[in-house]
């Protein structure tokens, strides 16, 4: 159903909530920064609760407008920790993830705008089917720390460590690509205004995987001088 013209998805109102959630996530993270709470079970909490947000307004859009910035500040919270570890064995990691995360965005989101990149059918089964892969193959390494052991080269600081990490970061940052579009499509198509908490979720989510990866193949880099 789509909304009324007061209702309406419009991109300024996305952009808008989209701010707002990055400021959130921006502000737990600098909370979790400074908690030695979150260096323990809460750690994990946070992440497996912001996994459950995450899927609950993926199936149920309307919950967005609450949902979302929970999102935000749980995964906050995970970035926070999850950053500050890096950081002790790294130091100034945090800084150039950050920048090289933002640049990203930046850059794919004047190759979207200039219509130098244009998104098709094709190139949105390809990223949707390669993230898949991703995740079955995260999950796989998840089962398998249980027992020790983990999955090919995900977390080896060789060459093809490297490689698999520059072609996961090359992943994660085309998804920008298909929030773009799903932002516009939305926006065209006069979505109701919930959207805009949903898309603005959407690209947080993107984002912050990317962010990850970039902290990931970072530490390999370094982890090899």
């Amino acid at each position: 159903m789509t909304g009324t013209a007061e209702e309406a998805m419009s991109l300024n109102g996305t952009i808008n909530k989209t701010g707002l959630l990055l400021l959130i996530c921006i502000a737990t993270a600098a909370w979790a920064w400074d908690s030695p709470a979150m260096q323990g079970p809460a750690l994990y909490g946070a992440l497996f609760g912001g996994f459950i947000v995450s899927i609950i307004a993926m199936f149920m859009p309307r919950t967005s407008p609450y949902l979302a910035p929970l999102y935000a500040a749980l995964e906050g919270l995970v970035l926070g920790a999850i950053t500050q570890v890096f950081n002790r064995y790294y130091h100034g990691i945090d800084i150039n993830a950050i920048l090289l995360t933002f640049s990203v965005l930046g850059l794919f989101l004047v190759l979207y705008a200039t219509r130098i990149v244009k998104v098709t059918n094709g190139m949105r089964a390809a990223v949707v089917a390669a993230t898949l892969s991703i995740f079955v193959v995260y999950m796989i390494d998840i089962v398998l720390g249980f027992f020790g052991m983990s999955a090919p080269f995900i977390h080896s600081t060789g060459i093809l460590g490297i490689g698999l990490s520059l072609v996961i970061c090359g992943i994660a940052a085309f998804n920008l690509f298909l929030d773009f579009d799903a932002i516009e499509r939305n926006v065209e198509s006069r979505s109701p205004k919930y959207m805009e908490w949903y898309c603005g979720m959407a690209l947080l989510i993107t984002l912050v995987w990317l962010y990850l990866e970039i902290l990931r193949l970072l530490s390999k880099l370094q982890s090899r001088r």
